[in-house]
């Protein structure tokens, strides 16, 4: 095993949690590596969600006063605190959710990436100088914080996509409350006490500006009902979704919602074949599977599908899987038992729909007892039917032909999700078309990479039932803030717009 892992108990008493902060309470967290539990963690009653937001109201109150370059410090003490705890909290994530070591450190590191751009973002919440149709007259767009940000937050990026929320929120001078996965909650205790460490050495923050909540579905409805926090950001199926929206809607508030994802790849007969394996792989297996941003999907030209078919079996077949802390391991558990039927039951389906099936078996040997391990599989289909459309959380990659580029993209689009696409060509007009308004209709569109591993400089999110949220970069901060539109004017005249006169 990597020496970085060391073993679950010493890696969270290195990250500062102790037995009095894992044992006694109601809530099982079980490793997915082997099932054993690592903490049982006291649950927040739904009672008390009032007096948590409550005391976020407080904090933002005070918090919103601070310049917005002071509060980008915060952010940047708690990116070095990351810095030093990478390993030990890579690790964890591991332990937890079952990524491969090298996944649960890229996590962590994407957390130290998110802060490096929110304390630059921090001098650069600009707001526009527009031109005013009347004399005397000067409008500008002024941007402000806007109050409590809730984040719920899922198992497959425990830590990453809470840090894209906490961030960009922090800075944009809002509080932060955080449910996370019951599924994963020690890596949420764990980010609590590094950022914890951050506030000590930052001196004057309001107590109450970070704030977690362990505890399940029931916890995330009274966030999402509360008046008292303006935007919820949640991630998670498109189920969850449907549940949450309706909630936040119905109080005017503002979701931010990162759904489902059934992301596919055209490979057009120019691409390059060996860089296009690769890409498949990764984006494929990765995580076993489940990312929102898996490829799920693989559109072939005819001419190819026969070569390309050969040389993924070949890749699938030499795969190792195994315990995710050990070196050289590149698949791990899926999260549970759960995740594992549902794989079974898609590829029974897909099978009786006419789908040729490589792989899908569940592994046994050479792996931890008691966690769910599974070959992923490789599915020949004769078109894209409805157990295709339907996303699935497990590495099953469906294989599909065709002739003409308007039909690939016709099939890529041909799904109720829109996270995530792509194209491998080296014809600049297939390219073009692909990114082009009558091209790719998910929000993230890319040419020659796969669909998964996002970079946080770019706004991450998608269409359809995907929700339509974005966070991380580019300018995905405006969801976080309010938009006011003032004028001012500097003359002695009072002329009205539109050239209207009264009295």
């Amino acid at each position: 095993m990597n020496d970085i892992a060391m073993d679950a108990k010493t890696t969270l008493e290195r990250l500062g949690l102790d037995a009095a902060d894992v044992t006694g309470g109601s809530l099982k967290v079980m490793s997915p590596i082997d099932r054993r539990v690592l903490g049982e963690l006291r649950e927040l009653p739904v009672g008390e969600v009032g007096t948590v937001t409550a005391r976020a109201l407080a904090a933002f109150r005070a918090w919103r006063a601070v310049p917005a370059p002071r509060r980008g410090e915060l952010v940047r003490l708690f990116g070095e605190e990351l810095r030093m705890a990478k390993g030990d909290l890579g690790a964890l994530v591991s332990w937890e959710a079952g990524k491969i070591i090298s996944e649960g450190l890229g996590e962590v590191q994407e957390m130290i990436d998110i802060c490096d751009f929110a304390v630059g973002l921090s001098r650069q919440l600009y707001g526009l100088t527009i031109a005013s149709e009347r004399p005397g007259h000067r409008m500008m767009e002024i941007w402000h914080p806007i109050g409590p940000v809730g984040v719920i937050s899922a198992f497959n990026f425990p830590v990453a996509v809470w840090s894209w929320n906490a961030a960009i929120s922090l800075v944009c001078g809002n509080p932060v409350i955080w449910k996370p996965s019951e599924r994963t909650p020690l890596t949420a205790l764990a980010c609590r006490e590094l950022l914890g460490r951050a506030l000590a050495r930052f001196g004057d923050a309001p107590e109450d500006l970070v704030q977690t909540m362990i505890g399940g579905a029931d916890l995330g409805r009274a966030l999402a009902e509360s008046r008292d926090v303006p935007v919820i950001s949640a991630t998670g199926s498109t189920r969850m979704g449907r549940a949450v929206a309706p909630v936040v809607a119905a109080r005017f508030g503002k979701c931010i919602l990162e759904l489902g994802g059934n992301n596919a790849m055209i490979v057009c007969p120019s691409a390059d074949l060996e860089m296009a394996v690769r890409a498949i792989v990764f984006s494929a297996v990765g995580t076993a599977g489940q990312r929102c941003t898996t490829l799920r999907r693989l559109i072939v030209h005819s001419s190819i599908m026969d070569d390309l078919a050969a040389r993924l079996r070949a890749a699938y077949a030499e795969l190792p899987i195994g315990h995710p802390l050990d070196e050289g391991t590149l698949i791990g558990p899926l999260i549970d038992g759960e995740a594992g039927n549902a794989m079974t039951a898609a590829l029974e389906t897909a099978k009786a729909e006419g789908g040729s099936v490589f792989g899908g078996a569940r592994v046994g040997d050479g792996v931890p007892s008691g966690g769910t391990y599974m070959q992923p599989a490789l599915v020949e289909m004769p078109h894209q039917s409805e157990t295709v459309k339907t996303e699935t959380f497990a590495p099953i990659l469906y294989m599909m032909r065709y002739d003409d580029f308007a039909e690939a993209l016709e099939i890529q689009n041909d799904v109720p999700q829109g996270l995530s696409s792509c194209v491998f060509t080296l014809n600049m007009r297939e390219a073009e078309r692909f990114l082009s308004m009558n091209g790719s209709d998910c929000g993230i569109a890319n040419v020659n990479i796969g669909p998964s591993g996002a970079e946080i400089g770019g706004a991450f999110g998608g269409e359809k039932e995907t929700g339509g949220g974005r966070e991380s970069g580019s300018d995905a901060w405006k969801s976080y803030m309010r938009r006011q539109t003032s004028t001012v004017n500097y003359s002695a005249e009072l002329p009205l717009a539109q050239g209207v006169r009264f009295g």
